[in-house]
């Protein structure tokens, strides 16, 4: 296993969807309720707004021990001194995203098992697979089940985090099939967000050995 695996969590929270505070209060609040993994995802900020979100959210992580990786840019994941990237399909090519950020933890959004093959051959530290289920978050395409992830996860030795509508009543089916981790956006933000973190880390406990 990575190196850097031991400092995943279980349950990601990745930024995006609109927190009911604005996004640094909701980070803390997670943090404090025992999520140890952030993943800062945001698509309609310019880079130099993103780069100072990303700081601030960096300096509350390290504050707490927890992963902290940025979506999509691995020039502002070096910037900020983040513990890696994570790229989607259209973003840059995984063997540049290497070189660029050497020892650091490369993740790779992936949707067939094709994709998740290549991710692990081209050295990706771990995939992200989905939709599992239906999601409101982003057009994601049509939802793959929990069948076709534990497919995956038969066919790659790295770690497979699920993504795609997961809420804390379907968690143990996800992990159940294999998932070595869930990434959660609304279902966390939606409510008390404490008792969702809570509650998801409670779920994945009792399935995760």
């Amino acid at each position: 296993m990575n190196k850097a695996h031991h400092r995943f969590s279980p349950i990601c929270f990745i930024t995006g969807a609109s927190p009911a505070c604005n996004l640094e209060s909701a980070v803390s609040i997670l943090l404090e309720s025992g999520i140890r993994w952030i993943q800062y995802r945001e698509k309609n900020k310019t880079k130099r707004d993103l780069f100072y979100e990303a700081l601030k959210l960096r300096e509350i992580t390290r504050k707490y021990n927890a992963c902290f990786i940025v979506n999509d840019h691995a020039d502002i994941a070096l910037a900020v001194d983040a513990d890696g990237v994570h790229l989607g399909q259209d973003d840059l090519p995984l063997a540049e995203a290497r070189k660029i950020m050497g020892d650091r933890i490369v993740g790779i959004s992936t949707h067939a098992l094709q994709e998740a093959l290549s991710a692990e051959t081209g050295g990706a530290d771990y995939i992200g697979f989905g939709p599992v289920f239906h999601t409101a978050t982003k057009d994601a395409g049509e939802p793959k089940g929990v069948d076709i992830l534990k497919h995956i996860r038969a066919s790659v030795k790295i770690p497979v985090i699920a993504i795609g509508g997961i809420k804390a009543d379907t968690i143990q089916s996800v992990l159940g099939a294999g998932g070595s981790g869930v990434a959660v956006s609304s279902g966390l933000l939606q409510g008390d967000m404490k008792e969702n973190a809570q509650r998801f880390l409670s779920m994945a406990a009792s399935v995760l050995p």
